[in-house]
């Protein structure tokens, strides 16, 4: 019985041992690698760089008063298309106490010098008419009394301009009222009705009441970095990616490139412009966000190749050639544009041929 479980003890070790051998054995074969391939392709090859920025008007314009007051009626809201010379809002002006008080005073002066004028011009008119007076002596005292009421007119001219922002020799022309400079697009109300605002002058910019833009012209606001700004130049095409539009692109032709950068992040940008070439089908809006190709060079229907595909020895491409089922030599090629994905084949290789892609496919990994 212990021979029996002896000799079975040991065939089974031997068994396991065999086993083990085949299975390591398996275990370190080699399993061939076959490699894809794949052939020169007709594409249009674009070169570019990008720009981030935003879409604007060309000719934005913020809307100010002449007078201080309080806005009494706005006649305009976001959205709405004005004409130039459209009124806007109506001010109502809230006269300084001081300056009032004055011109009040200027008009009583006014007042007494024209009542004492008329009353001698009077006078003089009958010592004229009697020939008791010379024609000089009657001329300064009807200048006199023609001054004097010019000096009333002015005063209370000025008095109607403090309190209503007009006077009356200004017919309809008045300040108050707030009109468009330019033909567009109300784009922004800030303030509403009772709101105050200060008038534009020499040593106030103004409040603003309304920001009017020309939406029929737009143009692309944005900032390339200094590695890439010496690649380019006024004339360039770009192509608009519009984040709110996804489905559409934009032709536009560069304008401007600023002469001087500024620092952002710790590297160096300098803002460029470009044209927007606007679609009849769609609206743009003010401030919209967009990436902008810049089309640095382009090839149509050339012959091309992944750039996964190339090797380099000594800064000279190549790429393998199949002479035979998964037999590859190497051959030197002449490459001209790329676009950071393909590439364009100048010599070197025919369409017929097969090159190697030495990227190993995924299922001869899992092989391994």
């Amino acid at each position: 019985m212990k021979k029996i479980v002896r000799i079975s003890f040991f065939s089974l070790m031997g068994i396991l041992f065999i086993y083990t051998i085949w299975f390591l054995y398996n275990k370190s074969e080699q399993k061939p690698i076959i490699y894809n391939t794949t052939q020169l392709v007709k594409d249009n090859i674009i070169r570019k760089t990008v720009a981030t920025g935003a879409v604007v008007p060309r000719k934005e314009v913020n809307i100010k008063p002449q007078v201080s007051g309080i806005i009494e009626k706005l006649y305009v809201i976001a959205g709405d298309k004005i004409r130039k010379g459209d009124m806007i809002a109506r001010i109502r002006i809230i006269p300084n106490m001081i300056n009032l008080a004055n011109a009040e005073s200027r008009v009583s002066r006014a007042q007494l010098s024209f009542d004492n004028a008329k009353i001698d011009m009077e006078r003089n008119q009958n010592m004229f008419d009697a020939k008791m007076i010379s024609m000089s002596e009657f001329q300064q005292v009807r200048l006199a009394y023609n001054n004097a009421k010019e000096e009333l007119s002015a005063a209370e001219n000025n008095i109607q301009l403090i309190k209503e922002g007009v006077s009356k020799n200004s017919g309809k022309s008045t300040n108050t009222i707030v009109r468009s400079t330019i033909d567009g697009m109300v784009l922004d109300v800030p303030l509403k009705e009772g709101s105050s605002v200060i008038e534009s002058n020499t040593f106030n910019e103004g409040t603003t009441i309304a920001t009017v833009a020309d939406m029929g012209e737009m143009i692309f606001e944005g900032k390339v970095d200094e590695s890439e700004v010496g690649k380019i130049k006024p004339g360039m095409d770009l192509i608009l990616t519009v984040g709110a539009i996804d489905a559409e692109r934009f032709n536009a032709v560069l304008e401007y490139i600023a002469p001087k950068g500024v620092k952002e992040n710790g590297a160096i940008q300098f803002q460029i412009k470009a044209k927007v070439n606007l679609k009849t089908n769609s609206f743009l809006r003010a401030g919209y966000s967009a990436n902008a190709d810049i089309v640095l060079g382009r090839k149509d229907s050339v012959w091309t190749l992944p750039e996964s595909v190339l090797q380099f020895e000594k800064e000279i491409a190549f790429v393998e050639v199949e002479t035979a089922t998964q037999v590859f030599e190497k051959r030197k090629i002449t490459t001209g544009i790329s676009d950071g994905i393909n590439i364009e084949i100048v010599d070197g290789l025919k369409p017929t041929d097969k090159i190697k892609d030495p990227t190993v496919p995924l299922e001869n990994k899992d092989k391994k």
